[in-house]
Order: C-alpha cells, then sequence, then structure tokens
C-alpha cells in the first residue's frame, strides 16, 4: 500500500514501511498508483497531487512506454541548434568576410546552395550575435551628405 503523509510517500508492506524520498517522480508514481491500482480514479488522484486529468493520462502513457524514466521531466525545446550548426555559422562568417557588400538574404542563398540550407532570419541573427550590424544609410539619406551637427539655423521670423 501507498501513503502519503505530511508531503511524504510511505510505501507500506506486511513486513514493514519505507520512506520513499520527496522527489517528483515519487509523487508522479504515487499518483498513477493511487488513481489506477487504489481506486481514486484519475480525475480525484490527479487532483491530490496537483495535476490535470489530462497530465494524469499522459504520464500513465510515458510510464507504460518508458518505466520511471517516463517520469523524469524533461527540459523542452529543440536539444541543438537545428540549423545553426557551428559549420553552419563558420560558413556565414566567411561568406561576410568574403563579401562584406553581400545581404544576409544572398548569404542564406549562397549557403543554401552548397548544402547548408538557411533562411535569411538566421543568417541575420547569427552576423548580429557575431557583431555584424546591419547597413543603413541614415547618415546619407537625412543629411543629404551634409553633417547634421554643422546645419546652419534659418533665422527667426518676427511678427511685424
Amino acid at each position: 500500500m501507498l501513503r502519503v503523509e505530511n508531503d511524504r510517500v510511505i510505501l507500506e508492506g506486511p513486513h514493514g514501511t519505507l520512506d520513499a524520498p520527496d522527489e517528483e517522480v515519487t509523487r508522479k508514481f504515487a499518483m498513477l498508483y493511487e488513481g489506477r491500482c487504489e481506486g481514486l480514479g484519475p480525475t480525484k488522484a490527479a487532483a491530490k497531487y496537483g495535476y490535470t486529468k489530462q497530465r494524469f493520462f499522459q504520464l500513465l502513457h510515458a510510464f507504460r512506454t518508458y518505466g520511471v524514466q517516463g517520469l523524469c521531466s524533461r527540459k523542452r525545446g529543440p536539444k541543438a541548434p537545428s540549423r545553426r550548426t557551428p559549420d553552419t555559422v563558420c560558413q556565414i562568417l566567411r561568406h561576410r568576410f568574403l563579401d562584406p557588400e553581400a545581404s544576409p538574404d544572398v548569404i542564406a542563398q549562397k549557403l543554401t546552395q552548397t548544402g547548408h540550407p538557411i533562411s535569411t532570419r538566421s543568417v541575420a541573427k547569427t552576423l548580429s550575435e557575431w557583431g555584424f550590424q546591419k547597413k543603413t544609410l541614415r547618415a546619407a539619406a537625412a543629411g543629404h551628405g551634409r553633417n547634421p551637427t554643422h546645419q546652419t539655423r534659418r533665422p527667426r521670423r518676427t511678427l511685424r
């Protein structure tokens, strides 16, 4: 039999008891045990341990598929960069040094043609992470070739 007292999971048998460590895996297993073996039911067992009924069945499936290891929490999301591998990053930087005027779109196209499929956004993100700034035409467009700090002031209009 399995008991939960004061946030402790206690396994009881005919010859004694065993205190299980208060870990997430132990609590998940206790929830599954009470829900399936003790007749508490999935909804009540999940509520007792702070989970939803849907999560109960997800954990039950994971336990049946992978055993106790299936109850361990894992880091979500991708485990490694899918497109920006170290080799691809080196190729992006190589293309930037070979042609400093090449846009991220051109670099992405060249890399895709050579067997490194990558998006324009990934190229731009890599370049910005490595300190390459986007090309801007602000100074030339805003001042029309003049230095904006040395502009002359227009005379004030006076009222007559």
